[in-house]
C-alpha cells in the first residue's frame, strides 16, 4: 500500500500493540495515534449494532479499517457515483470529515505501467530509445575520434591485452563509453559452463554464439541511447560466419573491427600471468595466436602491441579508429 507524503505508516499488527519494540508515542510529527482494532463484523443475516441512546456516533473508519453503522435513528448513505458530487448534509447534522488523502497509485498493474495523470512527472518512466543497427560514425572535427559515438569491435588473440587496453580506451574518452567483454558475458553462466580450456565443442560454440548476441544486443541498445560501446572477442579469420559475420549481424554495418596482435613471446607472457579458466596451456596459446595470423592481408587494421605499454595502445588504437571512421575498412 502506498501513502501520501507526510502521512503516518499504517499501524502496526496485532489487537492493540505492536511488534516487540514498537511503542504507540513513536507517531509521525503532528499526527494522532493508530487508530484501535478493527471492529468485529455481525454474523450474516444479523444487523449491525448501533450505538445507544446518549452515545456519540463512531467517527468514519481509517484506510483498511471496515466501515460502521450509522448512528441511531439515520439512515446510512449511499457513496456518491463516479463523476457525481457527494450529497448535502441534512438540516441539523454535521458534514462528514473529508477522506484522507491518498498517494497517487503509480507503477505496475496487471496489464503494466500505469501512467501519471497528465501535466504529472513521476520518476521510474524513463523512456529509452530501442537499439537498431548501428550506423558508421560521422567523421569528426578534431585529431582522434574525439565526441564521435562508434562502435568498436577489438579483436586478439587471448594474452593480447584486449580487456585492458579496451577497458583504458574507454574510460579516458571524454564522451560516455562502455566496455563489453565477452568472456565476462560467457562467464554469466553458472551452470553447465563450457571451460574453454577443455577445447572446442557444441557446447562451447553455443555459449559463445550465445555471448556474442547479447553483447550485440547491448552494444545496439548503448549507442541507441547516445554511448559509444567497445567489445573484445578472440574472432578467427577462418571461421567468419562464427565470427566477424556475427558480430556484423549482431550489431550493424557501422561496427569498426581492429586487430591486437603482438608477438607470440608476448602473448606466452602475458597469458602465464592469468588465473582460473582464462589461463591456457602454452599450446593451445601458440595454436590460437597462429590462426590470428590469417587477419594479415584482410584489410582490417592491426597494430602490434609488442613493444607498446597499455596508454601508448589506447592512444594507438583512437589513431587507428579516427582513420577507420574517415576510410572505412571492406570487411
Amino acid at each position: 500500500m502506498q501513502h501520501a507524503v507526510g502521512a503516518p505508516l499504517p499501524p502496526p499488527q496485532g489487537p492493540g500493540n505492536g511488534p516487540a519494540g514498537w511503542s504507540h508515542q513513536a507517531q509521525h510529527p503532528g499526527h494522532p495515534g493508530p487508530p484501535g482494532p478493527p471492529p468485529i463484523p455481525p454474523a450474516p443475516g444479523q444487523a449491525p449494532p448501533n450505538p445507544g441512546r446518549g452515545q456519540t456516533p463512531q467517527p468514519p473508519p481509517a484506510p483498511g479499517h471496515a466501515p460502521q453503522a450509522p448512528p441511531h435513528g439515520q439512515t446510512p448513505q449511499p457513496p456518491p457515483a463516479p463523476g457525481q458530487a457527494p450529497q448535502p448534509p441534512a438540516p441539523g447534522q454535521a458534514p462528514p470529515p473529508p477522506a484522507p488523502a491518498q498517494a497517487p497509485q503509480y507503477g505496475w498493474s496487471g496489464t503494466g505501467p500505469t501512467p501519471p495523470p497528465s501535466g504529472g512527472q513521476v520518476t521510474g518512466h524513463v523512456q529509452l530509445p530501442p537499439g537498431g543497427p548501428v550506423p558508421l560514425p560521422a567523421p569528426p572535427a578534431e585529431p582522434g575520434t574525439g565526441g564521435a559515438t562508434l562502435a568498436v569491435l577489438l579483436i586478439g588473440p587471448a594474452g593480447a591485452g584486449k580487456t585492458t587496453v579496451a577497458r583504458l580506451w574507454a574510460a579516458r574518452r571524454r564522451v560516455p563509453t562502455a566496455h563489453v567483454s565477452l568472456d565476462d558475458v560467457r562467464e554469466w553462466v553458472c551452470s553447465g559452463f563450457a571451460d574453454p580450456q577443455a577445447g572446442w565443442n557444441d557446447h562451447s560454440e553455443a555459449q559463445y554464439r550465445l555471448a556474442r548476441r547479447t553483447c550485440g544486443f547491448a552494444a545496439r541498445n548503448f549507442l541507441a541511447n547516445g554511448i559509444s560501446c567497445i567489445l573484445d572477442d578472440a574472432v578467427f579469420p577462418d571461421r567468419p560466419v562464427v565470427g566477424l559475420g556475427g558480430w556484423k549481424r549482431h550489431v550493424g554495418p557501422g561496427l569498426l573491427p581492429v586487430v591486437l596482435l603482438p608477438g607470440l613471446e608476448i602473448v606466452l607472457e602475458r597469458n602465464a600471468a592469468r588465473s582460473g579458466n582464462r589461463r591456457l596451456s602454452d599450446e593451445e596459446v601458440a595454436r590460437i595466436h597462429g590462426r590470428m595470423a590469417g587477419w594479415y592481408g584482410s584489410g582490417l587494421p592491426i597494430i602490434d602491441n609488442s613493444t607498446y605499454d597499455v596508454e601508448t595502445t589506447a592512444r594507438v588504437l583512437d589513431d587507428v579508429l579516427a582513420r577507420s571512421i574517415a576510410s572505412p575498412p571492406a570487411w
